[in-house]
Protein backbone atom coordinates (compact mmCIF):
# COMPACT_ATOMS: atom_id res chain seq x y z
CA UNK A 1 0.00 0.00 0.00
CA UNK A 2 1.78 3.28 -0.98
CA UNK A 3 1.45 6.59 0.48
CA UNK A 4 0.94 9.43 -2.18
CA UNK A 5 1.49 13.42 -1.21
CA UNK A 6 -1.92 15.10 -1.93
CA UNK A 7 -2.75 18.82 -1.69
CA UNK A 8 -6.01 20.31 -1.81
CA UNK A 9 -7.39 24.00 -0.96
CA UNK A 10 -3.88 24.67 0.36
CA UNK A 11 -3.59 21.65 3.20
CA UNK A 12 -1.57 18.51 2.47
CA UNK A 13 -3.18 15.13 2.44
CA UNK A 14 -2.15 11.59 2.01
CA UNK A 15 -3.45 9.79 -1.23
CA UNK A 16 -3.40 5.93 -0.80
CA UNK A 17 -2.92 3.73 -3.31
CA UNK A 18 -3.00 -0.25 -3.86
CA UNK A 19 -3.59 -2.64 -6.27
CA UNK A 20 -7.95 -3.85 -6.33
CA UNK A 21 -8.35 -6.07 -3.15
CA UNK A 22 -11.50 -6.33 -1.25
CA UNK A 23 -9.77 -7.08 1.96
CA UNK A 24 -7.65 -3.80 2.00
CA UNK A 25 -10.47 -1.70 0.98
CA UNK A 26 -12.78 -3.23 3.96
CA UNK A 27 -10.04 -2.78 6.17
CA UNK A 28 -9.47 0.73 5.01
CA UNK A 29 -13.09 1.53 5.98
CA UNK A 30 -13.36 -0.26 9.44
CA UNK A 31 -10.18 1.54 10.65
CA UNK A 32 -11.58 4.73 10.18
CA UNK A 33 -7.93 5.56 9.54
CA UNK A 34 -8.96 7.45 6.24
CA UNK A 35 -12.05 8.33 4.51
CA UNK A 36 -12.89 7.60 0.82
CA UNK A 37 -13.05 10.89 -1.45
CA UNK A 38 -15.13 10.91 -4.52
CA UNK A 39 -13.43 13.39 -5.82
CA UNK A 40 -10.42 11.70 -6.08
CA UNK A 41 -11.74 8.32 -6.48
CA UNK A 42 -9.84 7.17 -3.86
CA UNK A 43 -8.97 6.63 0.26
CA UNK A 44 -7.70 9.90 1.73
CA UNK A 45 -5.75 11.05 5.23
CA UNK A 46 -4.59 13.93 6.67
CA UNK A 47 -1.23 14.12 6.76
CA UNK A 48 0.27 13.72 10.00
CA UNK A 49 2.51 11.58 12.06
CA UNK A 50 -0.67 10.12 13.95
CA UNK A 51 -2.57 9.01 10.63
CA UNK A 52 0.85 7.71 9.40
CA UNK A 53 0.59 5.48 12.47
CA UNK A 54 -2.70 4.47 12.92
CA UNK A 55 -2.52 3.33 9.29
CA UNK A 56 0.59 1.08 9.91
CA UNK A 57 -1.45 0.04 13.06
CA UNK A 58 -4.23 -0.97 10.76
CA UNK A 59 -2.55 -3.40 7.95
CA UNK A 60 -0.22 -4.71 10.54
CA UNK A 61 0.46 -8.46 8.96
CA UNK A 62 -2.02 -7.69 6.58
CA UNK A 63 -0.47 -4.89 3.70
CA UNK A 64 3.11 -3.21 3.87
CA UNK A 65 2.23 0.00 4.06
CA UNK A 66 5.29 2.88 2.00
CA UNK A 67 6.19 6.03 2.78
CA UNK A 68 9.06 5.92 -0.33
CA UNK A 69 6.59 8.34 -2.55
CA UNK A 70 5.30 10.98 0.16
CA UNK A 71 8.64 12.27 0.90
CA UNK A 72 10.25 12.67 -2.00
CA UNK A 73 11.28 16.16 -3.69
CA UNK A 74 8.34 18.14 -5.27
CA UNK A 75 9.06 18.81 -8.98
CA UNK A 76 7.29 21.68 -10.90
CA UNK A 77 4.14 20.64 -13.03
CA UNK A 78 4.56 21.15 -16.62
CA UNK A 79 2.65 24.07 -16.71
CA UNK A 80 5.08 25.77 -14.27
CA UNK A 81 8.23 25.43 -15.82
CA UNK A 82 11.18 26.57 -14.17
CA UNK A 83 13.29 29.62 -15.22
CA UNK A 84 17.28 30.26 -15.19
CA UNK A 85 17.58 33.69 -13.94
CA UNK A 86 20.30 36.12 -14.75
CA UNK A 87 23.08 36.91 -12.25
CA UNK A 88 22.91 38.85 -9.56
CA UNK A 89 26.02 40.57 -9.27
CA UNK A 90 24.66 42.75 -6.84
CA UNK A 91 23.99 41.57 -3.25
CA UNK A 92 20.96 42.54 -1.57
CA UNK A 93 22.28 45.83 0.22
CA UNK A 94 20.36 45.41 3.37
CA UNK A 95 20.21 42.46 5.59
CA UNK A 96 17.83 42.21 8.15
CA UNK A 97 17.64 41.53 11.71
CA UNK A 98 16.56 38.75 13.90
CA UNK A 99 12.48 38.99 14.81
CA UNK A 100 12.54 41.08 18.01
CA UNK A 101 9.55 41.34 20.76
CA UNK A 102 7.00 44.53 19.52
CA UNK A 103 6.64 47.06 21.80
CA UNK A 104 3.12 48.87 20.53
CA UNK A 105 2.26 52.17 20.66
CA UNK A 106 -1.59 53.47 20.63
CA UNK A 107 -3.14 56.39 22.16
CA UNK A 108 -4.20 56.61 25.38
CA UNK A 109 -6.29 59.30 27.59
CA UNK A 110 -5.05 59.69 31.32
CA UNK A 111 -6.38 61.87 33.65
CA UNK A 112 -7.61 64.80 30.38
CA UNK A 113 -4.32 63.86 28.52
CA UNK A 114 -2.66 62.13 25.52
CA UNK A 115 -0.46 59.94 26.21
CA UNK A 116 0.86 56.95 24.17
CA UNK A 117 0.27 52.86 25.46
CA UNK A 118 3.34 51.03 25.31
CA UNK A 119 1.69 47.68 25.03
CA UNK A 120 4.00 44.27 24.63
CA UNK A 121 3.26 40.45 25.22
CA UNK A 122 5.37 39.73 28.54
CA UNK A 123 9.03 39.57 27.83
CA UNK A 124 11.17 39.82 30.89
CA UNK A 125 14.08 42.04 29.33
CA UNK A 126 11.48 44.51 27.62
CA UNK A 127 10.32 45.03 30.62
CA UNK A 128 13.33 45.34 32.50
CA UNK A 129 14.64 47.79 30.32
CA UNK A 130 11.40 50.18 30.71
CA UNK A 131 11.15 49.99 34.23
CA UNK A 132 15.46 50.86 34.72
CA UNK A 133 16.20 52.68 32.05
CA UNK A 134 13.30 53.87 29.54
CA UNK A 135 11.88 56.93 29.21
CA UNK A 136 7.69 55.52 30.12
CA UNK A 137 6.22 55.86 32.94
CA UNK A 138 4.35 52.85 34.93
CA UNK A 139 0.42 53.82 35.11
CA UNK A 140 -0.66 51.85 38.31
CA UNK A 141 -5.07 52.52 37.32
CA UNK A 142 -4.15 51.37 33.52
CA UNK A 143 -1.39 48.65 34.43
CA UNK A 144 0.27 49.57 31.57
CA UNK A 145 3.47 51.41 30.41
CA UNK A 146 3.26 55.62 29.00
CA UNK A 147 4.83 57.26 27.09
CA UNK A 148 4.55 60.94 25.96
CA UNK A 149 3.78 62.55 22.66
CA UNK A 150 7.14 64.56 22.72
CA UNK A 151 9.24 63.40 19.52
CA UNK A 152 12.47 63.48 22.04
CA UNK A 153 10.64 61.18 24.25
CA UNK A 154 10.04 58.61 20.91
CA UNK A 155 14.43 58.96 20.33
CA UNK A 156 14.80 57.87 23.94
CA UNK A 157 12.40 54.84 23.75
CA UNK A 158 14.13 53.99 20.37
CA UNK A 159 17.58 54.28 21.96
CA UNK A 160 16.40 51.93 25.43
CA UNK A 161 14.81 49.55 23.45
CA UNK A 162 17.68 49.40 20.30
CA UNK A 163 18.65 45.78 20.31
CA UNK A 164 15.79 44.40 22.58
CA UNK A 165 12.55 45.17 20.80
CA UNK A 166 10.88 46.43 17.86
CA UNK A 167 8.38 49.92 18.28
CA UNK A 168 5.25 49.70 16.27
CA UNK A 169 2.91 52.35 16.19
CA UNK A 170 -0.64 51.56 15.34
CA UNK A 171 -2.24 53.47 12.45
CA UNK A 172 -4.26 56.34 14.60
CA UNK A 173 -0.66 57.32 15.93
CA UNK A 174 0.37 60.12 13.28
CA UNK A 175 3.94 61.45 13.27
CA UNK A 176 5.30 64.62 11.89
CA UNK A 177 9.07 64.67 12.63
CA UNK A 178 11.06 62.70 9.87
CA UNK A 179 13.63 62.31 11.95
CA UNK A 180 11.09 59.70 14.31
CA UNK A 181 9.96 58.09 11.12
CA UNK A 182 13.38 57.99 10.00
CA UNK A 183 14.15 55.40 13.16
CA UNK A 184 11.58 53.63 13.02
CA UNK A 185 11.57 52.44 9.41
CA UNK A 186 14.75 51.60 9.58
CA UNK A 187 14.85 50.17 13.53
CA UNK A 188 14.83 46.72 11.17
CA UNK A 189 18.14 47.23 9.08
CA UNK A 190 21.20 45.22 9.60
CA UNK A 191 23.68 48.14 10.41
CA UNK A 192 26.64 46.98 9.33
CA UNK A 193 29.96 48.98 8.85
CA UNK A 194 29.43 51.78 6.46
CA UNK A 195 25.59 51.89 6.74
CA UNK A 196 24.53 55.19 5.34
CA UNK A 197 21.04 56.20 6.82
CA UNK A 198 18.75 57.81 4.62
CA UNK A 199 19.39 61.72 4.40
CA UNK A 200 17.22 63.84 6.83
CA UNK A 201 16.43 66.39 3.83
CA UNK A 202 15.36 63.97 1.53
CA UNK A 203 12.50 62.56 3.54
CA UNK A 204 11.79 66.66 4.42
CA UNK A 205 11.73 67.58 1.10
CA UNK A 206 9.12 65.01 0.42
CA UNK A 207 7.50 66.09 3.10
CA UNK A 208 7.43 69.48 1.85
CA UNK A 209 6.38 68.63 -1.25
CA UNK A 210 2.55 67.02 0.04
CA UNK A 211 3.71 63.34 -1.20
CA UNK A 212 1.41 60.79 0.45
CA UNK A 213 3.00 58.77 3.79
CA UNK A 214 3.48 55.98 1.61
CA UNK A 215 4.82 57.33 -0.92
CA UNK A 216 7.25 58.96 1.16
CA UNK A 217 7.89 55.55 3.36
CA UNK A 218 8.89 53.62 -0.43
CA UNK A 219 10.92 56.36 -1.98
CA UNK A 220 12.82 55.68 1.80
CA UNK A 221 13.15 52.24 1.20
CA UNK A 222 14.44 52.51 -1.95
CA UNK A 223 16.99 55.02 -1.72
CA UNK A 224 18.27 53.37 1.43
CA UNK A 225 18.63 50.45 -0.74
CA UNK A 226 20.54 52.27 -3.38
CA UNK A 227 23.01 54.02 -1.30
CA UNK A 228 23.94 51.30 0.77
CA UNK A 229 24.62 49.13 -2.38
CA UNK A 230 27.70 51.61 -3.40
CA UNK A 231 28.40 51.84 0.76
CA UNK A 232 31.99 50.80 0.22
CA UNK A 233 32.76 54.48 -1.64
CA UNK A 234 30.90 56.29 0.84
CA UNK A 235 27.72 59.25 0.70
CA UNK A 236 30.34 62.32 -0.83
CA UNK A 237 31.27 59.96 -3.94
CA UNK A 238 27.96 59.00 -4.40
CA UNK A 239 26.78 62.35 -4.63
CA UNK A 240 29.14 62.56 -7.37
CA UNK A 241 27.88 59.41 -9.27
CA UNK A 242 26.96 60.59 -13.03
CA UNK A 243 24.16 58.72 -15.08
CA UNK A 244 25.73 55.83 -16.19
CA UNK A 245 26.39 54.63 -12.36
CA UNK A 246 22.91 55.03 -11.38
CA UNK A 247 22.14 53.14 -14.71
CA UNK A 248 24.34 50.24 -13.96
CA UNK A 249 22.87 49.80 -10.84
CA UNK A 250 19.03 49.58 -12.46
CA UNK A 251 19.76 47.78 -15.26
CA UNK A 252 21.53 44.67 -12.29
CA UNK A 253 18.49 44.98 -10.94
CA UNK A 254 16.19 44.37 -14.05
CA UNK A 255 18.89 41.15 -15.27
CA UNK A 256 18.68 39.47 -11.57
CA UNK A 257 14.63 39.44 -12.81
CA UNK A 258 14.10 39.30 -8.44
CA UNK A 259 12.41 42.48 -8.90
CA UNK A 260 8.78 44.04 -10.40
CA UNK A 261 9.21 46.17 -13.48
CA UNK A 262 7.03 48.53 -11.41
CA UNK A 263 9.72 48.31 -8.23
CA UNK A 264 12.53 49.32 -10.59
CA UNK A 265 10.41 51.98 -12.20
CA UNK A 266 9.82 53.36 -8.40
CA UNK A 267 13.19 53.02 -7.46
CA UNK A 268 14.62 55.31 -10.46
CA UNK A 269 12.11 57.81 -9.76
CA UNK A 270 13.16 57.77 -6.06
CA UNK A 271 17.11 58.01 -7.37
CA UNK A 272 16.65 60.29 -9.96
CA UNK A 273 14.49 62.55 -6.82
CA UNK A 274 17.31 62.56 -4.65
CA UNK A 275 20.20 63.83 -7.28
CA UNK A 276 17.66 66.04 -8.58
CA UNK A 277 15.74 67.92 -6.00
CA UNK A 278 17.45 67.68 -3.35
CA UNK A 279 21.47 67.85 -4.22
CA UNK A 280 20.34 70.22 -6.90
CA UNK A 281 22.01 68.13 -9.70
CA UNK A 282 20.39 69.82 -12.36
CA UNK A 283 22.92 69.00 -14.74
CA UNK A 284 23.12 65.10 -14.19
CA UNK A 285 21.03 63.86 -17.71
CA UNK A 286 18.66 60.68 -15.41
CA UNK A 287 16.65 61.51 -18.73
CA UNK A 288 18.45 58.77 -20.22
CA UNK A 289 18.03 55.90 -17.81
CA UNK A 290 16.91 52.92 -18.99
CA UNK A 291 13.33 52.10 -17.44
CA UNK A 292 11.91 48.71 -17.92
CA UNK A 293 8.52 48.67 -20.16
CA UNK A 294 5.99 48.18 -18.09
CA UNK A 295 3.95 44.90 -19.35
CA UNK A 296 0.45 45.63 -20.36
CA UNK A 297 -1.45 42.72 -18.29
CA UNK A 298 -5.10 42.72 -17.64
CA UNK A 299 -6.66 43.09 -14.50
CA UNK A 300 -8.08 39.74 -12.93
CA UNK A 301 -12.15 40.13 -12.97
CA UNK A 302 -14.64 37.97 -11.73
CA UNK A 303 -17.68 36.89 -12.61
CA UNK A 304 -20.85 37.91 -11.09
CA UNK A 305 -21.90 34.63 -9.59
CA UNK A 306 -18.04 34.24 -8.33
CA UNK A 307 -18.54 37.54 -6.45
CA UNK A 308 -21.77 36.65 -4.57
CA UNK A 309 -19.91 33.38 -3.33
CA UNK A 310 -17.19 35.18 -1.94
CA UNK A 311 -19.93 37.97 -0.39
CA UNK A 312 -21.80 35.33 0.87
CA UNK A 313 -19.16 33.05 2.37
CA UNK A 314 -19.36 34.24 6.09
CA UNK A 315 -21.75 34.53 8.87
CA UNK A 316 -19.79 37.83 10.58
CA UNK A 317 -22.13 41.02 9.62
CA UNK A 318 -18.93 43.53 10.14
CA UNK A 319 -16.92 40.77 7.35
CA UNK A 320 -19.70 40.93 4.93
CA UNK A 321 -20.33 44.71 5.17
CA UNK A 322 -16.30 45.37 4.40
CA UNK A 323 -16.25 42.84 1.53
CA UNK A 324 -19.58 44.37 -0.27
CA UNK A 325 -17.88 47.90 0.43
CA UNK A 326 -14.80 46.96 -2.21
CA UNK A 327 -17.57 45.96 -4.70
CA UNK A 328 -20.66 47.75 -4.47
CA UNK A 329 -18.31 51.33 -4.47
CA UNK A 330 -15.27 50.21 -6.16
CA UNK A 331 -13.43 51.07 -2.95
CA UNK A 332 -9.68 50.61 -2.63
CA UNK A 333 -8.13 48.95 0.68
CA UNK A 334 -6.98 52.13 2.55
CA UNK A 335 -10.05 53.99 1.28
CA UNK A 336 -12.63 51.51 3.23
CA UNK A 337 -10.12 51.83 6.68
CA UNK A 338 -9.92 55.73 6.32
CA UNK A 339 -14.19 55.72 5.73
CA UNK A 340 -15.81 57.79 8.83
CA UNK A 341 -19.43 56.93 10.27
CA UNK A 342 -20.53 60.87 8.61
CA UNK A 343 -19.10 59.73 5.32
CA UNK A 344 -22.16 57.34 4.93
CA UNK A 345 -24.53 59.69 3.03
CA UNK A 346 -27.44 58.08 3.06
CA UNK A 347 -30.07 60.67 2.37
CA UNK A 348 -28.27 61.56 -0.91
CA UNK A 349 -27.38 57.41 -1.49
CA UNK A 350 -23.76 58.53 -1.84
CA UNK A 351 -20.30 57.74 0.17
CA UNK A 352 -17.76 60.24 0.44
CA UNK A 353 -14.20 59.02 -0.34
CA UNK A 354 -11.61 61.27 1.65
CA UNK A 355 -8.02 61.68 0.80
CA UNK A 356 -7.98 58.61 -1.77
CA UNK A 357 -4.90 57.83 -4.11
CA UNK A 358 -3.19 61.10 -5.01
CA UNK A 359 -4.97 62.60 -2.56
CA UNK A 360 -8.19 63.13 -4.13
CA UNK A 361 -11.53 63.38 -2.94
CA UNK A 362 -14.61 61.92 -4.60
CA UNK A 363 -18.25 60.06 -3.89
CA UNK A 364 -19.41 56.95 -5.28
CA UNK A 365 -22.25 54.57 -5.15
CA UNK A 366 -24.05 53.65 -1.74
CA UNK A 367 -26.03 50.58 -2.58
CA UNK A 368 -29.77 50.31 -1.06
CA UNK A 369 -28.62 47.00 -0.52
CA UNK A 370 -25.29 47.48 1.45
CA UNK A 371 -27.25 50.65 3.25
CA UNK A 372 -29.50 47.67 4.68
CA UNK A 373 -26.31 45.88 5.57
CA UNK A 374 -24.29 48.86 7.07
CA UNK A 375 -27.72 50.00 9.29
CA UNK A 376 -27.56 46.41 11.04
CA UNK A 377 -23.60 46.28 11.62
CA UNK A 378 -24.43 50.04 13.13
CA UNK A 379 -27.05 48.94 15.36
CA UNK A 380 -24.95 45.64 16.37
CA UNK A 381 -21.09 47.41 16.45
CA UNK A 382 -21.66 50.75 17.46
CA UNK A 383 -18.40 52.41 16.30
CA UNK A 384 -17.60 55.38 17.40
CA UNK A 385 -15.63 57.42 14.96
CA UNK A 386 -14.63 54.92 12.11
CA UNK A 387 -16.77 52.86 10.14
CA UNK A 388 -15.04 49.73 10.83
CA UNK A 389 -13.11 49.78 14.12
CA UNK A 390 -10.50 46.87 15.71
CA UNK A 391 -11.33 45.04 18.56
CA UNK A 392 -9.40 47.49 20.87
CA UNK A 393 -10.96 50.95 18.58
CA UNK A 394 -9.14 52.41 16.34
CA UNK A 395 -8.88 51.42 12.46
CA UNK A 396 -9.11 48.56 10.91
CA UNK A 397 -6.09 47.43 9.24
CA UNK A 398 -5.43 46.18 5.65
CA UNK A 399 -3.70 42.83 6.99
CA UNK A 400 -7.26 42.17 8.44
CA UNK A 401 -9.04 42.78 5.60
CA UNK A 402 -7.17 40.95 3.35
CA UNK A 403 -7.17 37.76 6.09
CA UNK A 404 -11.01 38.42 6.24
CA UNK A 405 -10.95 38.15 1.91
CA UNK A 406 -8.76 34.88 1.95
CA UNK A 407 -10.53 33.46 4.43
CA UNK A 408 -14.22 34.01 2.41
CA UNK A 409 -12.06 32.79 -0.82
CA UNK A 410 -11.19 29.79 0.35
CA UNK A 411 -14.71 29.08 1.78
CA UNK A 412 -16.33 29.87 -1.33
CA UNK A 413 -14.78 27.15 -3.32
CA UNK A 414 -13.70 30.17 -5.82
CA UNK A 415 -10.62 28.89 -7.14
CA UNK A 416 -8.53 31.73 -8.89
CA UNK A 417 -5.68 33.66 -7.52
CA UNK A 418 -7.34 37.01 -6.85
CA UNK A 419 -7.32 39.59 -4.29
CA UNK A 420 -9.54 42.02 -2.76
CA UNK A 421 -8.40 44.49 -5.57
CA UNK A 422 -10.43 42.41 -7.96
CA UNK A 423 -13.52 42.95 -5.95
CA UNK A 424 -12.61 46.98 -7.69
CA UNK A 425 -11.86 45.45 -11.28
CA UNK A 426 -15.10 43.32 -11.21
CA UNK A 427 -16.99 46.25 -9.98
CA UNK A 428 -16.09 48.65 -12.93
CA UNK A 429 -16.24 45.48 -15.12
CA UNK A 430 -19.83 44.68 -14.31
CA UNK A 431 -20.69 47.97 -14.72
CA UNK A 432 -19.45 48.76 -18.21
CA UNK A 433 -21.28 45.55 -19.13
CA UNK A 434 -24.51 47.03 -17.61
CA UNK A 435 -24.31 50.21 -20.36
CA UNK A 436 -22.62 52.66 -17.71
CA UNK A 437 -20.57 55.02 -19.64
CA UNK A 438 -17.26 54.86 -19.45
CA UNK A 439 -17.14 58.53 -18.31
CA UNK A 440 -19.05 57.42 -14.98
CA UNK A 441 -17.12 54.63 -14.30
CA UNK A 442 -13.87 57.00 -14.50
CA UNK A 443 -15.74 59.59 -11.60
CA UNK A 444 -16.65 56.75 -9.57
CA UNK A 445 -13.83 54.71 -9.87
CA UNK A 446 -11.09 58.43 -9.00
CA UNK A 447 -9.25 58.36 -12.23
CA UNK A 448 -7.32 61.09 -13.21
CA UNK A 449 -7.00 60.12 -17.00
CA UNK A 450 -9.36 58.27 -19.29
CA UNK A 451 -6.77 56.03 -20.00
CA UNK A 452 -6.71 54.05 -16.87
CA UNK A 453 -10.18 53.22 -17.26
CA UNK A 454 -9.97 52.36 -20.84
CA UNK A 455 -8.17 49.31 -19.91
CA UNK A 456 -11.47 47.71 -18.84
CA UNK A 457 -12.92 47.60 -22.29
CA UNK A 458 -10.21 45.04 -22.86
CA UNK A 459 -11.53 42.37 -20.61
CA UNK A 460 -15.32 43.20 -20.84
CA UNK A 461 -17.68 40.59 -23.12
CA UNK A 462 -20.19 43.25 -23.51
CA UNK A 463 -20.88 43.88 -27.68
CA UNK A 464 -19.13 39.94 -28.24
CA UNK A 465 -21.92 37.84 -27.73
CA UNK A 466 -23.11 38.75 -31.17
CA UNK A 467 -20.14 37.94 -33.00
CA UNK A 468 -19.47 34.54 -34.29
CA UNK A 469 -16.10 32.71 -34.91
CA UNK A 470 -15.26 31.68 -38.20
CA UNK A 471 -15.23 28.19 -36.86
CA UNK A 472 -18.65 28.07 -36.13
CA UNK A 473 -19.35 28.47 -39.74
CA UNK A 474 -17.50 25.41 -41.30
Amino acid sequence: MYLNPLEHGGKEFIRIWHKPDPRLTRRLKESGAAKYSKTYKCFVAHRTPQAIERLHQAFQGIALVDTRYLNRPRRLRPDLGAMVRGENRQSEPLGKLPDLPVARLQPLLYQGSEVLQVSFAYDASVYRKLKEAGPCKWLAEERCFSLGTGSGEMHRLLDCLEGVAQVWLAGTVKVRDMAVLRRLWEQTYGKEAGYIPCPLPYLEKLQLLNYSMSTIRTYHSLLVRFLNAHREQGLEAINEFAAEEVNRYHRQMVQSQAYSFSLVNQSINAVKFYFVRVLGRHGLDLTQVERPQKADRLPTVLSKAEVARILSATGNLKHRCLLQLLYAGGLRIGEVINLKITDVQSDRNLLLIRGGKGKKDRTTLLSKRLLESLRAYYREYRPKVWLFEGQQGGQYTAESIRSVFNACLQRSGVERKVTPHSLRHSFATHLLEQGTNLRYIQTLLGHRSSKTTEIYTHITSQGLEGIVSPLDNL
